[in-house]
């Protein structure tokens, strides 16, 4: 019987990781909808793609995978997919999308690869809470937003430039599942953006869509959350 828990504890643990390993094919699936211009189909892609990287994590945890099946390493698997489905493809969609003309389309796809990369391999990219220190490079969330609300060339290129500058600070981020403070609130907020972001690319990120009020204002939530908590010392107990 011990044997047979043990082969269960593996093959969960095996499951985990081919699941993680499917955000590969989504990011393919998104990549191949960019080249033919299908923006709201590749972002379509890339929610349900941040939906797996959303629920893998605590299934990691749960069957233990580094322990149950440690030949596979979970975390690298899912920074190689995460730098194609946050980084790379957002990147390639907002430099042809016609949002970034000459120089400033140049400058934003260089700044953002170049930035991520160099983010996703400091050590010091998780705090103690297990939020972000500095920005984490989710620029597939950023993307979506812009495409949607079309701000201006200008305004995208200071958003873009703040946010790389972000990834180098010491300003915290929260993770919406991880991160325990504030968690009752965040985890809502995170799934209301992932059902707008959705709603949004659906309707082909028509400006009459209430998915974009969603979007601006659950996006506020999330980029100044940890910032508030950095600010704001938590309640000592009694």
């Amino acid at each position: 019987m011990r044997h047979d828990g043990q082969m269960n504890a593996r093959l969960k643990a095996l499951f985990v990781h081919l699941l993680t390993a499917t955000g590969a094919v989504l990011s393919m699936l998104a990549m191949l909808a960019a080249v033919e211009g299908k923006w709201s189909l590749m972002f379509l892609w890339l929610v349900v793609a941040l939906l797996v990287d959303g629920v893998d994590g605590p299934l990691a945890r749960r069957y233990d995978v580094k322990r149950n099946w440690p030949t596979y390493d979970g975390v690298q698997l899912d920074l190689i997919i995460d730098y194609l489905t946050y980084v790379f493809i957002p990147a390639y969609a907002l430099f042809k999308s016609g949002l970034l003309t000459g120089w400033t389309g140049w400058l934003v796809i260089i700044v953002i690869v170049y930035g991520s990369a160099i983010y996703f391999v400091d050590t010091r990219m998780k705090t103690k809470d297990y939020s972000f220190a500095g920005f984490p490079a989710c620029w597939n969330m950023v993307v979506l937003v812009l495409f949607a609300i079309s701000p201006g060339e200008w305004t995208i290129l200071g958003i873009v430039l703040a946010l790389t500058a972000a990834m180098f600070t010491n300003l915290k981020f929260i993770h919406p599942v991880r991160t325990a403070r504030w968690r009752m609130i965040s985890l809502p907020v995170a799934s209301a953006w992932v059902f707008f972001a959705a709603w949004a690319a659906w309707v082909e990120f028509n400006e009459q869509s209430w998915a974009h009020w969603g979007l601006v204002v659950t996006s506020i939530y999330l980029v100044l959350a940890g910032v508030a908590q950095q600010i704001l010392p938590p309640r000592e107990r009694a």
